[in-house]
């Protein structure tokens, strides 16, 4: 197939792709992923449960599913399509990165944890899964699981703003304030918006 120059002639490509063969799974989820890029949610829903139907293990459609209820607020629905797809793949980082994200959103940090540890395991590389659980490992008071975490993503991406913040945070609930000091510096030079109350408490430690 030709390269499309831009979203509506791929939509396009999709929908030629479906007249030809509507029991095509993949067709509907491209079709679905490129109506979400035009920000037609509804359609791409409808789209993505033709998918589940045609095709029940393609684990991105429940994924897909899932993002569409965090875009309406719905945690709980993220939640069920996110377990729905770790049900359909075995190993499914993505859906278990969404899974531990969700849980931790509803408050439900026991819940959280197993689930993001489970991602990492199967994406060693998965920066937010490691970010979301370095925040669940502190909210929890785990600060050292949670330091050792948010140091892998900066082995991973030393410039991943959001992870200073964490370590500042982290450093700061340990006592080690010139560390604290050292790495909300460098949150702040890369541009993240740290929490005035973080910048008024590490400020005593100047």
């Amino acid at each position: 197939m030709a390269i499309a120059k831009n979203v509506q002639e791929y939509i396009a490509h999709q929908r030629a792709a479906i007249a030809a063969n509507p029991e095509c799974g993949t067709s509907h989820y491209n079709l679905a992923i490129g109506l979400l890029g035009l920000k037609k949610y509804e359609e791409a829903e409808k789209e993505l449960f033709a998918a589940i139907e045609c095709s029940p293990n393609l684990a991105e459609a429940y994924v897909q599913l899932g993002g569409i209820c965090l875009q309406r607020g719905d945690i709980e629905g993220c939640l069920k399509y996110n377990k729905s797809a770790v049900q359909a793949r075995a190993g499914f980082a993505e859906g278990y990165g969404n899974i531990g994200f969700a849980q931790l959103q509803l408050g439900n940090i026991e819940e959280a944890i197993p689930a993001l540890e489970k991602a990492i395991r199967w994406n060693p590389k998965f920066l937010q899964a490691y970010t979301t659980l370095a925040n669940a490992y502190l909210m929890k008071g785990m600060i050292d699981e949670s330091i050792e975490t948010s140091l892998k993503v900066i082995e991973l991406q030393p410039d991943f703003a959001v992870t200073y913040n964490n370590l500042a945070i982290a450093y700061l609930e340990k006592g080690e304030y010139a560390l604290a000091v050292k790495h909300v510096d460098k949150a702040v030079e890369l541009g993240y918006g740290v929490a005035p109350e973080i910048l008024d408490e590490i400020k005593k430690y100047r």
